[in-house]
């Protein structure tokens, strides 16, 4: 791809990172990032239970099918905090919001 109107060519780098945001799939890859993430931090079985939204302003949203394991997660927050922010160093993590719901 060529700028307009500099006539030089545009780094593969640009490139992809303008498909990536316009097309969404920046947002597919940092969900399956956090997903995996978060079954890193809690294992397989509490994994299939909850769910993960993208974080917003730091606070990352854990949806919860039963109102005892949301509990337990709540006790457990500091914990789990911890457990994010040495598996995703890079990304800004201040707080955790549980909240129950349907998980797909």
């Amino acid at each position: 791809m060529v700028r307009r109107g500099s006539g030089e060519p545009k780094r593969l780098s640009e490139v992809l990172g303008e498909l990536a945001g316009s097309s969404g799939f920046g947002r597919v890859l940092a969900s399956a990032e956090w997903e995996t993430a978060w079954r890193r931090v809690v294992g397989s079985e509490i994994a299939s239970q909850t769910a993960v939204r993208l974080p917003r302003a730091g606070r990352l949203e854990v949806v919860v099918t039963h109102p005892v394991l949301l509990q337990e997660l709540s006790f457990r927050k500091e914990e789990l905090l911890a457990g994010l922010r040495r598996e995703l160093p890079h990304q800004k993590l201040s707080d955790l919001r549980f909240r129950l719901g349907v998980v797909d």
